[in-house]
């Protein structure tokens, strides 16, 4: 019961919440005594005595009262309560959100989205319904078991003793369903998180199912997935199917306890009629709570296997000093040193000894055919990953001891992917630069010869470019993000394929823009195009994570070596006209 106390450990944040809960409550349980004993005292005090019947309206009033004060203070108390409990949820959702973001990208790596999307959204949700039933169901029915059960041995120890019978085997009968009923839960939220995955990645790649005429196959292989957590759902109605009505026999047995050493007591003189009648009124007052619990019992288990998920998020270590660590200054020269630097990603050496250096200003290429590690030296430097050895410095900052957000304002970087939000032009600009003026923006743009499609957008820069940029093509994608990078003006500038998706006027254009940019910036390009790479003031060559060549175009060129035999590969030609 870890998870639940930690999920509870949020209600400290809000004492006074609390604390008004637990006085409406209390009054709560107090005012249930109201009628039983108002009915009791009306039964053996006023209807024998016809003298006294004037005093009946007075204690239908009192009785009256009695629910009118539960009520009210449920009423207040449910306010309380669901405003107490979305404060702790928003609380719970926003340190989840944050703390995603704050894990290294190592973690997403291994991680589908639909599972993670299912922990933030309906696993929060089973958290919610703990706190909503386990604070105002819970609480209100835990004490006035209590209160109820005290009374009723005053009231008679021996029927108490006999009604109550039954709750230590009710006690027993809700451990036994817990303890069995974890590993239940648990697979319910597992198929219903490998169904959300699965749904995830077949809307996300539905062009490529439509492509490969796969529409059926993969019906069957959701309806497995679906199958998979029907199973899990019915195995878990199985037992509350069982569970349920069992505790109500068991409850139900205190009922007849009562009727037969009640009713004796009564025959005999040792009870009378009112208080046998206050008896059972009480009585179903101190099951009917039972009952809720009982019920409850269910929401925890599945709240329960929700928060393990939750906080296994939670737990996981923070990208390396994502909020601490040194800060760069707000002007930097751009020296960046790469020194026998070492990466392995999921056990697999990715670059061995590495050792580059570009200075202030400079441009430099990275080259090698496809797997030698190119983008891995981007990665490692914007600190997406952690470098296995070596050591990465920025204008002699050790990388890793800088802070990452601080490190990342410096970095303007365009992507092999251009990915754009659902969202609008503007909103996907702002990315780079949230104050950014729309005369900023059209800067950039018309920069990045992105411009002129812009202006044609039916709301321009207020038009809804849709999922991952779908309304948009892929060379349009490409110029918007270039045009987000511009905006940034980031004094180091990563690029990654950043022409890969435009045709050859338009990479001539952005590539001009690309050297007014690049001036008195650090620029790290990769790129296929030796029309993109040639005038670079310096050229690695990777093969296999390793530096095998460097120099100029000119030089490397005369060389004869790898970055020949790349050229005549066709690696670095230009385009197919």
């Amino acid at each position: 019961m870890r998870e639940i106390f930690r999920v509870f450990g949020y209600l400290r944040r809000y004492p006074g919440h609390a604390f008004l809960q637990l006085l409406c409550a209390i009054g709560m349980t107090g005012a249930v005594f109201v009628f039983p004993n108002a009915t009791k005292h009306v039964i053996d005090e006023i209807i024998p005595y016809p003298e006294r019947h004037g005093e009946f309206g007075f204690w239908v009033g009192l009785a009256v009262l009695g629910f009118l004060s539960k009520d009210g203070l449920n009423a207040l108390r449910i306010m309380v309560n669901n405003t107490f409990e979305q404060k702790v949820i928003f609380d719970i959702r926003s340190d989840l959100y944050d703390k995603i973001q704050r894990l290294p990208l190592g973690w997403f790596d291994t991680k589908r989205t639909g599972d993670v999307m299912t922990r933030v959204v309906e696993d929060v949700m089973n958290m919610e319904r703990v706190l909503i039933d386990g604070i105002e169901q819970g609480l209100v029915a835990l004490l006035q078991v209590i209160g109820i059960g005290i009374f009723l041995y005053i009231l008679h120890p021996w029927v108490a003793m006999w009604a109550t019978l039954p709750v230590p085997f009710l006690m027993i009968g809700a451990w036994i369903y817990s303890t069995k009923g974890r590993d239940r839960y648990k697979n319910q939220r597992e198929a219903s998180s490998d169904l959300n995955a699965m749904l995830h990645d077949n809307i996300s790649g539905v062009r490529q199912i439509k492509a490969y005429s796969a529409e059926v196959p993969e019906l069957q292989r959701f309806n497995e997935f679906s199958q998979t957590l029907r199973s899990a759902n019915l195995r878990v109605m199985k037992w509350w199917a069982l569970y349920s009505p069992g505790m109500s026999f068991l409850r139900m047995t205190g009922y007849v306890l009562v009727l037969a050493f009640g009713g004796r007591a009564v025959m005999d003189g040792s009870l009378k009629p009112g208080e046998f009648t206050g008896f059972l009124l009480f009585l179903s007052l101190f099951y009917e709570p039972i009952d809720r619990l009982n019920s409850l019992n269910q929401m925890v288990l599945s709240g329960r296997s929700a928060a393990v998920r939750v906080f296994e998020i939670l737990d996981c270590n923070d990208e390396v000093n994502a909020r601490d660590g040194v800060i760069l200054p707000e002007k930097i020269e751009g020296h960046v040193k790469f020194d026998a630097v070492d990466f392995s990603y999921q056990e697999q050496a990715t670059l061995h000894a590495l050792t580059l250096e570009a200075k202030h200003g400079q441009t430099v290429a990275l080259v090698g055919a496809t797997g030698a590690g190119k983008t891995t030296v981007l990665s490692l430097l914007a600190r997406f990953y952690e470098r296995s050895g070596g050591t990465i410095s920025l204008d002699g900052h050790d990388l890793n001891l800088l802070n990452k957000e601080s490190l990342r304002q410096h970095l303007a970087y365009v992507t092999q992917e251009a990915f754009l939000f659902n969202g609008t032009v503007r909103e996907n600009m702002q990315l780079a630069k949230r104050d950014a003026s729309d005369a900023e923006m059209w800067e950039a743009l018309k920069a990045a010869h992105a411009a002129p499609f812009v202006t044609a957008l039916a709301h321009g820069l207020d038009t809804n470019v849709g999922e991952r940029g779908v309304k948009l093509s892929g060379g349009e994608k490409q110029r918007l993000s270039i045009a987000r990078a511009l905006l940034k003006n980031s004094p180091i500038l990563l690029l990654d394929e950043a022409t890969a998706s435009v045709d050859s006027e338009t990479e001539r254009l952005i590539q001009q823009a690309l050297d007014e940019l690049m001036k008195n910036r650090t620029s790290f390009v990769i790129a296929h195009r030796l029309s993109t790479i040639q005038n670079a003031d310096i050229i690695y060559v990777l093969d296999a994570g390793r530096v095998v060549e460097q120099g100029t175009h000119e030089h490397l060129l005369a060389k004869g070596g790898k970055y020949t035999e790349l050229c005549k590969k066709s690696f670095l030609g230009e385009k197919d006209s």
